[in-house]
């Protein structure tokens, strides 16, 4: 486990990492650069680390069970870091919330096992994608919904999403970057939900969509939710999403959604690592 930096500077290698500590942590992400610590600053990671040197004086790196781009939130982020400090597991939710700001939120502490790794042992992701169906915008969710203003066929987007389900080649559904070992990845659930489906007119309502898999490609959600948008709009037929994976070539799917959509809604492991929240 890498080692802790006291505050000073001095590093103390080869010391033992006495706890691992893992949080379940919720962030509204409007006003970050993401999760993950980069050069201009301002990010969940850097939040959650410096909240951690001020409580036990110990710079110590947070890993994250995944990385959220700039105005994506989470509500089950869950990270986990070395300490030799010896305060209660029950007081860390509580100290290094007096510490955070206000959109970000400690919901959980638990002590794991010295091996886990909150990225590389996690077994399933879920992520959900907000979509307000509406006449006009709603100011109190303009952060947290990407609002449509006319109608979405809501039963052909539910017909589409039935062929991501399973192992599937995802590279139709994935950001060009660096080169992957391979983009097959497994859907097991694909939903979704409307709130007051219909009350204002048909094809009107918020519609939440979830996909839970056992990893995700770079901006997968986002591009998956803008495409069947365009199946919503009647743009695209609910066959086209078989079409799309089987082209694997992202020029054939739909538009990235934007970010202030999408939540990081759970992260689940195995049980042999007895994570159990209570928050």
């Amino acid at each position: 486990m890498a080692g802790i930096r006291q505050r000073g500077g001095r590093t103390r290698r080869g010391v033992k990492a006495l706890r691992n500590v893992c949080l379940l942590v919720s962030y509204d992400g409007t006003a970050y650069n993401g999760y993950q610590s980069q050069p201009g600053g301002n990010t969940i990671q850097d939040k959650l680390e410096e909240a951690i040197e001020q409580l036990t004086g110990e710079r110590t790196r947070v890993t994250g069970s995944g990385r959220t781009d700039a105005g994506v939130h989470a509500r089950g982020q869950v990270v986990n870091f070395p300490t030799e400090s010896r305060i209660p597991i029950e007081r860390w939710a509580l100290a290094l919330n007096a510490r955070l700001p206000n959109d970000i939120v400690v919901r959980d502490a638990i002590e794991v096992p010295p091996a886990f790794h909150s990225r590389h042992d996690a077994i399933r992701k879920t992520y959900r994608y907000t979509i307000r169906c509406d006449r006009f915008p709603d100011v109190f969710t303009r952060h947290y919904a990407l609002h449509h203003h006319a109608p979405l066929r809501f039963d052909a987007m539910r017909e589409g999403l039935k062929h991501l389900l399973g192992e599937h080649d995802f590279t139709s559904f994935a950001t060009p970057g660096p080169v992957k070992p391979h983009y097959v990845r497994t859907i097991y659930d694909a939903r979704l939900t409307v709130e007051n489906e219909g009350e204002k007119g048909e094809g009107r309502g918020t519609a939440h969509l979830f996909l839970t898999g056992n990893g995700f490609l770079y901006n997968m959600v986002r591009i998956i939710a803008g495409t069947l948008l365009q199946v919503g709009e009647g743009k695209r037929e609910p066959s086209d999403i078989a079409r799309i994976l089987a082209a694997k070539d992202r020029t054939q799917a739909g538009p990235t959604a934007p970010p202030h959509g999408l939540v990081l809604w759970q992260v689940e492991y195995a049980a042999e690592w007895g994570i159990v929240w209570n928050g």
